[in-house]
């Protein structure tokens, strides 16, 4: 084993929480391994779809907030404040 392969073991679990980064060296191989390609095109899916997620949790709450009306402004007295 390397010492790199070490180092990053040990900066990988004083990493917990931390978002983690990809590091691509090109290294031709013959032929190419496939477990290795593999491992990194499921973390970019993962990832991608991770966010797009997100991403649409973000519009759903918003939309729901907007909608919700709770959440509408009110005037002091109590009433509803009208959009017209």
């Amino acid at each position: 084993m390397s010492k790199t392969y070490k180092d990053s073991q040990r900066s990988n679990a004083t990493r917990k929480g931390r978002e983690r980064h990809i590091s691509v060296r090109a290294v031709r191989r013959d032929p190419p391994d496939l477990r290795k390609l593999s491992r990194a095109l499921i973390t970019l899916a993962m990832a991608e779809a991770e966010a797009a997620a997100e991403a649409e949790a973000q519009a759903a709450a918003a939309l729901q907030a907007k909608d919700h009306p709770l959440t509408q402004p009110s005037k002091p007295d109590g009433s509803e404040a009208s959009d017209d």
